[in-house]
Order: structure tokens, then C-alpha cells, then sequence
């Protein structure tokens, strides 16, 4: 699976232990630990703007770990220049969007988000575009982008502000499968780079507090805010539905990084069935 590093004995333990358990109670305990996290949010985070602040900052930090390696190891083998791509296109519709709904912080935090994501894009389609695996990085964009669309399109009411919710629902939808061509690439490659793991990892995290915070606002709003479906408004359950895929699919790899990383691995894999 890749080179053992020196663990500490406490780790050594609790590796055996989950390693110990059954699926079951693994689950149970991921649901527990999520639950429990978003517990804590709700009680030390007192403004609802900050997770989501802190869910951008995450995917901030994946993106500098992106800027690291592609910088230092002059190389970007391992990294899926269609989810690099679909980031993009994503960020430019949410920032529209941001213009009509949301303060000016947020246009901040996407558009330097966008900005180191366009250089990435550069990086790999230019200067180090003769270490980029082409031939595992090979889920068509339409795959996405499609089906996007056709979700974006469903239960819009009306014409009232239909752009911005389009936009909203399209680039959320977008979001919640970019990191599949990732995911394809690592599944091809057998293996996954530390830093290309770092950087899914970052977005897992991002994924988690972007979640947690739609769960606070339901519970804020004493689910009240969950009425505009039934009023028609079903882009509010695409947008959730949005965030719960891309929830599953980040938090399958996060349970086999951390596994990794309890168990001193240095390169990580994936199973088959995962992509």
C-alpha cells in the first residue's frame, strides 16, 4: 500500500481497534462523531456567516497545498485537471450569483479562490503539463455539466429572480460531483500522492462545514425554512440534495485518509468500488 513510517505506539492501538470493528459500528460511529461535531459548531459559533467562512478558508488551504506541490515538486502528477476546471467554472457562477444574495466577504473569499484555481489550471495545461497523467484523467466534462443542468432547470418558480437561482443551483449542483474526475484519476492511478490526498482531504473538511451549516440554519429556522419546497421553491432541495452527495463522496475518502494516516502510510489507496 506504500512506505511505512514510524507510528507512535498510541496510534498503533487505536488502528487495530478500528480496524477491529465492523462496518456497522463504524458508520455508527462517523454518524456520532459528525453529529457531535456539528453540536459544537452550533454552540461555539455564534454567527452562522463564520462556518461558512471557515468551510471556504478549508477549501483555501487545499488549494495552497495544490500551489505547494506544483511549485516545489514541479510536478502535478496526480491532480485532475477536469476537477480543476469544474472548480472554476463553479466559483465564476457562485460569485455571480454572490452579487445578488450574499456580502461582499464572500465575493472576496471566492474570487481568490478562483484566481489560484486559474493558475493551477495554468500550471498544469502549461508549465508542467509533460508530468500530467492525460490518459487516467479521462471522465468527459458533459458527464457533469449535463446532468448539472437538467437538475438546475427542475422547480425554478417562475421567472422572479430566475437567473440567480439558476446560477445558485447550478454551480451548487457542479460542486457536489467536481471532485468525481479526482476521485477517477486516483481510482486509474491505483494510488494516491500525499498531496493530491491533502488536498481532497482539505476538501472533505470544507464539505463537512458547508453541511453542518445548512443543518444549523434548519435547526435556526425551527425548519421553517424548509416550507419553500413545498411552496414550490424546489431549489432549495436541489441545492440540499447537492450537498448531501457531496458529502457521501467526501467523507468515503476522508474515512480512508485518516485510516491511512493512523496506520503511518505514506501513499494511500482507494478501494474499487469507491469511484
Amino acid at each position: 500500500m506504500g512506505d511505512k513510517r514510524a507510528t507512535p505506539a498510541p496510534l498503533k492501538k487505536i488502528s487495530r481497534w478500528i480496524r477491529s470493528r465492523s462496518v456497522r459500528q463504524l458508520v455508527s460511529m462517523a454518524v456520532v462523531v459528525a453529529l457531535l461535531l456539528v453540536v459544537l459548531l452550533k454552540l461555539l459559533v455564534k454567527n452562522q456567516a463564520y462556518t461558512y467562512i471557515f468551510a471556504e478558508l478549508a477549501h483555501a488551504a487545499g488549494i495552497l497545498v495544490l500551489i505547494y506541490k506544483l511549485s516545489i515538486t514541479k510536478t502535478c502528477s496526480g491532480l485532475s485537471l477536469k476537477t480543476q476546471e469544474l472548480t472554476a467554472i463553479f466559483l465564476t457562477l457562485r460569485i455571480m450569483c454572490h452579487f445578488a444574495y450574499m456580502p461582499d466577504i464572500f465575493i472576496f473569499l471566492d474570487s481568490i479562490t478562483l484566481l489560484s484555481t486559474l493558475w493551477v489550471i495554468y500550471m498544469i495545461r502549461f508549465n508542467l503539463k509533460q508530468t500530467y497523467l492525460k490518459d487516467l484523467d479521462n471522465m468527459p466534462l458533459y458527464y457533469v455539466l449535463l446532468p448539472a443542468l437538467v437538475v438546475a432547470l427542475i422547480g425554478l418558480p417562475g421567472l422572479l429572480n430566475f437567473i440567480f437561482k439558476f446560477l445558485y443551483v447550478y454551480s451548487s449542483t457542479i460542486e457536489a460531483v467536481s471532485v468525481l474526475p479526482q476521485l477517477r484519476l486516483i481510482q486509474n492511478a491505483k494510488m494516491v500522492e500525499p498531496f493530491t490526498a491533502h488536498y481532497v482531504f482539505a476538501l472533505g473538511v470544507a464539505r463537512f462545514l458547508s453541511c453542518a451549516n445548512w443543518i444549523i440554519l434548519i435547526i435556526d429556522t425551527k425548519g421553517v425554512f424548509l416550507t419553500g419546497i413545498s411552496d414550490g421553491y424546489l431549489y432549495i432541495a436541489g441545492a440540499l440534495l447537492c450537498e448531501a452527495v457531496q458529502t457521501f463522496i467526501l467523507a468515503d475518502f476522508c474515512y480512508y485518509y485518516i485510516k491511512s494516516v493512523i496506520e503511518g502510510q505514506r501513499m494511500m489507496s482507494l478501494p474499487s468500488q469507491l469511484v
